[in-house]
């Protein structure tokens, strides 16, 4: 019998959920410690206009085992809901089809030879396994290497303006490969892209989750920010909290690693600058209740010189919540940035100010609800040769260890990555 262990998680997003679940499963005692006042992290949910929705949009593939195996655990595998959803690309005030070989042989604005070699680097990278060599390379100098120049600027070239401002030229050719082939594995055939999501959202797992963990004697403390980690000859000796110190064999930390800097003041300088080293972007993500749906899209992505976004997500065409339409416009961008320091009710103002020209009918009356949410590290800068930049998830301090959304490169955020690192914290501890 495994001898039993007093172990702290710091953070009650999906990943530190997923590993304390997992150490619970292997009798150990946990206790979760969440500065916020629910769990769920960036999948967290609130109330917009009396419909329970999350602050940040969230969508399930197909590739999604870690999730899929979770659900059938926790016996909520029957709410997983599949539906078929579309894209479409407005470009220069014109909304087009988007999506499947048809739409782009028949947009208008790239020559023949510019959509083969677009469709070959979609088949190009969802046959990429081994993402070495192209961790190794720049995003944008591998697009336009691929699909060339113009198809670049036209169809690349505002994501990356408007994702990532003055870091856009430095960005993992992995990453943003990674991204295009988890969407394109979610195709049940070339012209059908298939999404997935959850009966009453993100919350229906992390309640389910939530209430196994307390289940089994696992305890959950909200609004409960740890204020340091401390250590004795090397190793973990205890967590503060309100000033109070509670002693554990083990802390896992899932907050940002920008945090952990802060928490744990003997962690190696090594260790220190490689977090330092990594860049993030925040985000200003505005959510609208309209009363009628904008367009037919899940996704929307956006080039057009009026508009300084890179495209919105129509939640309601994938997850049908509300009779209403509801739609997520995230801001990227450093913190930094002059424009970060808005008021919400800017960005909101912004985002209205864009919708008629997507959909000539819209009037401000469409709208029910207007909330804009912020999270200061919503966005990794995954530069070439991260592998090499990512700092250690097992530290220098015997008993510690952390990782955050940074941890799942070249993969990028998403809850079965999260559930995924949970599991593979929590076995590091057993080993």
């Amino acid at each position: 019998m495994r001898d039993q262990k007093k172990i702290a998680v710091i953070g009650a997003g999906p990943m530190g959920l997923a590993c304390a679940y997992e150490l619970l499963k292997n009798k150990h005692q946990v206790d979760i410690y969440e500065k916020d006042d629910r769990i769920g992290g960036m999948s967290a949910s609130f109330n917009l206009d009396g419909i329970n929705i999350e602050r940040y949009y969230h969508f399930i593939c197909r590739t999604d085992t870690p999730l899929f195996d979770l659900l059938k655990e926790l016996n909520i595998f029957e709410e997983l809901c599949w539906k078929k959803t579309k894209m479409g690309f407005f470009y220069d005030g014109v909304l087009y089809k988007w999506g499947n070989p048809i739409h782009l042989l028949t947009f208008p604005k790239l020559d023949f030879i510019s959509k083969l070699r677009y469709a070959l680097h979609v088949f190009f990278i969802g046959k990429v396994n081994n993402w070495d060599k192209l961790d190794q390379q720049n995003a944008i100098s591998h697009l336009k290497k691929w699909v060339g120049y113009k198809a670049y600027t036209l169809l690349w070239e505002c994501l990356f303006e408007y994702k990532f401002y003055e870091y856009k030229e430095n960005i993992s050719a992995a990453w943003i490969g990674t991204r295009i082939k988890r969407v394109a594995k979610s195709r049940t055939n070339i012209f059908t892209e298939q999404l997935g999501y959850l009966k009453g959202g993100s919350d229906t797992l992390l309640c389910a989750l939530g209430n196994r963990i307390l289940a089994m004697h696992g305890n959950i403390y909200l609004n409960t920010g740890v204020e340091e980690v401390t250590t004795i000859n090397n190793h973990v000796q205890a967590i503060i909290v309100n000033g109070e110190k509670r002693f554990y064999d083990h802390v896992v930390s899932t907050i940002p690693l920008p945090f952990v800097t802060r928490l744990v003041p003997d962690l190696s300088v090594k260790i220190i600058e490689k977090i330092k080293g990594i860049a993030n972007c925040s985000v200003v993500c505005v959510i609208l209740k309209l009363r009628k749906a904008l367009t037919e899209n899940f996704w929307l992505n956006i080039n057009d010189p009026e508009m300084e976004i890179p495209g919105l997500i129509e939640y309601s065409n994938l997850n049908p919540i509300t009779e209403d339409s509801i739609i997520y416009v995230p801001f990227y961008m450093p913190k930094t940035h002059a424009k970060y320091t808005q008021d919400n009710a800017l960005f909101i103002e912004e985002v209205l100010s864009y919708l008629n020209r997507i959909n000539p009918a819209f009037t401000k009356e469409w709208v029910l609800a207007a909330h804009a949410s912020r999270y200061e590290f919503a966005q990794p800068i995954c530069s070439p040769n991260f592998y090499q930049q990512l700092p250690p998830i097992e530290t220098d301090i015997k008993g510690f260890i952390m990782a955050d959304t940074s941890s799942y490169y070249p993969e990028d955020r998403g809850i079965s990555e999260s559930i995924k690192m949970g599991q593979q914290l929590a076995q590091i501890i057993e080993n």
